[in-house]
């Protein structure tokens, strides 16, 4: 028996899965875990189930001990894992790729809709009592079908993104990523471009980029400055790509027309000034949030904690 410490509650089918197999599972609080809680709770722990939330560092590493075999995080990212440290103390990184892909680019794809045809704000207006009489130049939004969608990052995400907009809605697809993809250039007649020309060019700009020092504000003062007036900004990968403050100047003085955001530059909390502006919409990192995704994200992670534990290869063991 294996003593295994999840840091927050997740569906219980991941839980099952790993009682199951006769291991010792303990589970944190349902809120965010504090840090003496999560040191405690790792104490003795051959397996750390993690959510992003909680960073598991060095420190965390040696208050489980030497047994530490493996953490697997909930979650397609792993910056909240000091990789490296794991590495050097032979301890596998896991995470949950694939089965997020399509629920989080449909809430892309939601909070592109949703910006570009200002249908936050169209519901306010209707419950505030405002809509007296049907106008030819109310509350105009922009068009999508035909326009231009930068994607920046394509992986698997931006990759499902662009094929639902360019199939659905005949987008233009240009895209920004480390690597070229020529397959889907030459199959989907998909156009590279670097990342300046991108922000210039497109009508919409979604991020799918992983968070690296290298990509941390990737998307700053400078940037944004590039992005049409028209443009608008979509963000379902994580927050510190954007320079939040920078942004938030960007549609005070609308230099840009919108920008949509899944996750924050400090989550759970909000630059001061992003909430008071009306062309921006906030949802609270739910891009993810289906129950048959998050059901599959927890049995993927218990996956590999088995797997592991049993001494074979992990499922999803991350560089």
């Amino acid at each position: 028996m294996s003593k295994i410490f999840v840091t927050r509650e997740i569906p219980e089918i991941g839980i099952n899965l790993l009682k199951e197999k006769g291991h010792d599972v303990s589970v944190g609080p349902e809120g965010k875990i504090s840090k003496e809680e999560l040191l405690e709770g790792v104490k003795g722990a051959e397996a750390i189930l993690s959510v992003l939330t909680e960073e598991i560092n060095g420190e965390v590493m040696e208050a489980a001990g030497e047994q530490l075999k493996i953490i697997a995080n909930y979650a397609v990212g792993y910056n909240n894992i000091d990789v490296p440290e794991a590495k050097k103390r032979n301890i596998i990184a896991t995470n949950t790729p694939g089965v997020l892909t399509d629920t989080v680019a449909d809430h892309a794809v939601a909070m592109l809709f949703a910006i570009a045809r200002r249908i936050v704000k169209a519901d306010k207006y209707m419950r505030a009592g405002k809509y007296k009489v049907w106008g030819p130049k109310l509350l105009l939004g922009k068009e999508i079908t035909n326009k231009t969608l930068g994607i920046v990052g394509l992986g698997r995400i931006g990759s499902a993104v662009a094929l639902k907009m360019n199939k659905g809605f005949n987008m233009k697809i240009i895209y920004y990523d480390m690597k070229r993809n020529e397959e889907m250039e030459k199959e989907h007649n998909f156009e590279y471009r670097e990342l300046d020309d991108l922000l210039k060019e497109a009508n919409f700009v979604s991020l799918h980029t992983a968070l690296t020092e290298e990509t941390k504000h990737l998307i700053n003062k400078e940037r944004l400055a590039l992005l049409k007036p028209s443009a608008i900004l979509i963000n379902t990968s994580r927050g510190p790509i954007i320079d939040e403050m920078a942004l938030i100047d960007a549609l005070k003085e609308n230099k840009i027309t919108g920008a949509a955001l899944d996750v924050f530059e400090k989550e759970p909390e909000l630059m001061p000034g992003l909430a008071d502006l009306d062309n921006v919409i906030l949802t609270p990192h739910i891009a993810s949030g289906t129950k048959g995704t998050r059901d599959k994200m927890s049995e993927m992670a218990a996956s590999n904690i088995i797997a592991v534990l049993d001494g074979k290869e992990p499922l999803n063991p991350v560089e």
